[in-house]
């Protein structure tokens, strides 16, 4: 039976804008919605007009056209909105109710002062880069690309590119060359904007020279702003920022685009191979992430919206959408523990956080650290906690109430890179049960199907979608004949897209989450979810962290356990027989590793997700692909060829 932690009072409820949403629906369509689950059920049931009436009730600026979606049965080829006109960077300027001289972006560096700019100031910048991206010539559908920090100039660049009808994409200043190469090298933009270094841990990371070899790679790129975030000197990298600033601020035009133009080229990990170029579309990311902010996680006009995010992850996509619901942006550039494990909730607090959004590893290192933000901060106008990046184990569900806030929602949420949005989310109508997502998102057809292919409930799956949504990605840029995009969602299930993730629907209709399928363990044909051992692991005072793998051993699969130890504690025989006992006590003997090693890291993505298919290949003697993806590609050393696994 699961545990109920949060219940949102009558008063929250009927104050929310999902609750506005749901009397609204239900006079357009003259039905009766009482609960959330009814309102969903009408999402997928009469799935084009509920999207149709999402755009008006969002005000999306541009024209809808008379035509919703064509092809509607077949997922892979249904189009939406086929006759929609607009422009992404108009419905982020929106006029703010309480005028352009209030705060659109709160920005701070570790422990430097806070920086804000005006929805005023917002705008004139855009125009000004705007026009000067015109005048070298850039037009509808050039890419023009970010090596970027997480700061306000990239939120302009952004908005000025995309203001002319052109895609963007960015990346983070912390991959090397050669991830930006290969990611920039496949999409070939015209422009680049680029940091001159960025801050982390109290220090100063200068790039120039990485930038200078990313210029030197890629022929396609004609011009170079640098943003000046160290303040290095830049002379000959390119056209300095503030330069670019001089430039007339002229009336933004606001080039129409299709509602199924390309907008966002985003970039899957690429641990597996050369990173997938996944291209989303101006309308469908729109409209998406106005549901999901306004309706799933209460983002209201007026409201201050921090994620921790760097811009080579799709929350940084996410979350600059918020600028659409007239609420401000809250950007942050550095480590998360510096000057202390407080310097969020400091920053939190002082600028009135309504949402807060970060990863799971981060609220578990927190947790560790025993850091009660509850006990030191006056977090009154914190409505929301969200989670995504891995799965949030249940004594962070806890942990999240006791030490951070015991009043506000907790929304484990979950989609990814493919979808530049979610399929499970945040419900401000709805509990919050101990280690469980809230809900499925409205208008997304999310089922869990078991080995046969059959949905079930109760049991552990495979996430799928069995209906068309408008944020599928348009294609992969680069693949023409479309091949790539079928085989990464369609080729396990007709007609059903599979998104990868192991999973359960509860009875009352939440999902608990156990990892990536391509991770899960499989010791004598039973799946096993990673999370499930990560869970009690890394409960243990003795264990910083862990992951672990299948390896083939014996014409079976025996699972391996891999941990990093805190300071001063060594993996002897009565931690290995600890770890084992806590792992058949509270899940199976099925889960319990054959094989406990000592490593000194764990490999991960630059957005911090573990990668157990490349210590998998490692363990196996087989070349990881795309090495250089990875934040710490050093740490697979640590796993290859080791005595251990011999035996």
């Amino acid at each position: 039976m699961s545990t109920l932690l949060w219940q949102p009072s009558a008063k929250q409820m009927q104050s929310s804008t999902l609750w506005h949403f749901m009397q609204w629906a239900a006079m357009q369509t003259q039905q009766v919605f009482n609960t959330y689950a009814e309102l969903y059920q009408w999402s997928i049931e009469d799935s084009p007009r509920f999207w149709s009436l999402l755009w008006d009730y969002t005000q999306i600026r541009g024209v809808k056209g008379e035509q919703i979606v064509v092809n509607q049965d077949n997922i892979e080829k249904a189009v939406w909105f086929p006759d929609a006109q607009l422009n992404f960077a108009e419905n982020l300027l929106r006029e703010p109710d309480a005028g352009g001289d209030t705060v659109a972006i709160y920005f701070k560096v570790e422990d430097q002062a806070i920086r804000t700019l005006t929805f005023d100031q917002l705008l004139d910048q855009t125009q000004r880069v705007a026009t000067w991206l015109k005048a070298q010539g850039v037009t509808a559908g050039d890419r023009v690309a970010g090596y970027v920090a997480n700061t306000p100039e990239t939120v302009i660049a952004m908005l000025a590119a995309t203001s002319l009808g052109a895609i963007w994409t960015s990346t983070s200043p912390d991959f090397g060359e050669e991830s930006v190469i290969e990611r920039f090298g496949q999409t070939e933009p015209k422009v680049l904007f680029a940091v001159d270094g960025y801050f982390y841990n109290g220090k100063r990371v200068d790039i120039r020279s990485k930038v200078q070899t990313v210029q030197a790679a890629l022929p396609s790129i004609e011009q170079t702003v640098i943003v000046p975030l160290l303040e290095a000197d830049t002379t000959g990298l390119g056209v300095a920022w503030a330069e670019v600033l001089q430039t007339p601020s002229l009336p933004l035009e606001f080039v129409p685009r299709g509602f199924n133009d390309p907008l966002y080229i985003l970039y899957s990990s690429g641990t597996t191979g050369k990173p997938k170029c996944i291209t989303h579309k101006v309308g469908g990311v729109l409209l998406q992430h106005l549901k999901e902010q306004q309706l799933h996680s209460d983002i209201r006009a007026g409201d201050r919206v921090f994620y921790f995010t760097t811009c080579g992850w799709m929350m940084w996509n996410w979350l600059v959408s918020a600028l659409a619901s007239k609420a401000a942006l809250v950007l942050y550039e550095g480590s998360p523990f510096y000057p202390s494990g407080e310097v969020l909730w400091d920053y939190a607090e002082a600028v009135g956080v309504t949402l807060f959004g970060t990863s799971a590893k981060y609220l578990e290192a927190l947790n560790k650290a025993n850091i009660q933000p509850k006990t030191t901060r006056r977090l009154h106008t914190l409505r929301t906690l969200c989670s995504t990046g891995s799965v949030l184990a249940p004594e962070s569900f806890d942990y999240v109430y006791a030490g951070i806030k015991r009043d506000m929602c907790l929304a484990s949420i979950s989609g990814g890179t493919d979808i530049v949005s979610c399929f499970v989310l945040g419900n401000p109508l709805l509990p919050v049960y101990r280690g469980e997502s809230q809900c499925r998102g409205l208008g997304m057809a999310v089922e869990v199907f078991n080995e046969e292919g059959k949905p079930v409930v109760g049991q552990k799956g495979e996430l799928v979608c069995t209906q068309t949504f408008p944020s599928q990605p348009a294609f992969f840029w680069g693949d023409s004949t479309g091949e790539k995009y079928h085989n990464a969602y369609f080729a396990q299930y007709p007609n059903v897209w599979q998104h990868g993730d192991y999973v359960e629907l509860t009875e009352h209709d939440g999902v608990i989450i156990y990892g990536r399928s391509d991770a899960t363990l499989n010791p004598g044909g039973v799946r096993i979810g990673t999370a499930e051992i990560y869970r009690y692991v890394e409960q243990l005072d003795e264990v910083l962290e862990s992951i672990a793998i299948g390896q083939d051993w014996d014409n079976d699969v025996r699972v391996v356990l891999f941990v990093v130890l805190k300071p001063a504690y060594v993996l002897d025989a009565a931690l290995i027989q600890k770890i084992r006992s806590t792992i058949r006590q509270h899940c199976t003997p099925r889960h319990v590793p054959a094989k406990v090693i000592q490593v000194a890291a764990i490999p991960r993505t630059k957005s911090g997700k573990i990668v157990e298919l490349a210590v998998r290949e490692v363990v196996h003697n087989r070349v990881v692909k795309n090495i250089h993806a990875l934040a710490n590609p050093e740490a697979l050393e640590y796993y290859r060829n080791l005595i251990e696994l011999q035996t």
